[in-house]
């Protein structure tokens, strides 16, 4: 039925091939740039990554301290909403899950909030997730100086 509505120039049997293929290729390029936008394709998994072993270098431990304690700001400069989330997140709740306990209608909602609340997170983290002051490009600053 939905053929003959939206491909009524295909008249031929020998047509369908090529015109499944590309509906296939646009599915599967649709697929692939939705799991780009919801960051599921370059998720790593927690329990893959080494655990750093920093109990013998103070240097390494006050580091460590000063980037949990630039995070434990951020987030508490954060929206009650993004609170929220982060916690379900590393809960260990799927975006579905999430959808689900807060409630809302179409999980789009839940993948804008997550991209927002990240790119807000990053921001009050000093535009780098690794905690590491950036240097301004063009000024002459010390080395760790803040922009």
């Amino acid at each position: 039925m939905v053929l003959h509505e939206k491909y009524s120039q295909v008249t031929e049997l020998t047509e369908l091939v090529p015109l499944s293929f590309q509906i296939l290729r646009f599915k599967m390029l649709d697929l692939h740039r939705k799991t780009l936008r919801r960051g599921e394709y370059n998720q790593e998994s927690i329990d893959d990554r080494p655990v750093a072993d920093c109990e013998g270098d103070p240097s390494i431990q006050a580091e460590q301290k000063e980037r949990v304690s630039l995070l434990i700001e951020a987030l508490q400069q954060l929206g009650e909403r993004c609170r929220e989330l982060f916690r379900l997140k590393l809960q260990g709740h799927t975006f579905p899950e999430i959808q689900q306990i807060l409630g809302e209608v179409s999980i789009n909602t839940i993948y804008t909030w997550d991209s927002r609340c990240r790119k807000q997170l990053l921001a009050l983290m000093g535009g780098r997730w690794d905690g590491i002051p950036r240097i301004s490009e063009g000024t002459k600053g010390k080395p760790g100086e803040r922009v």
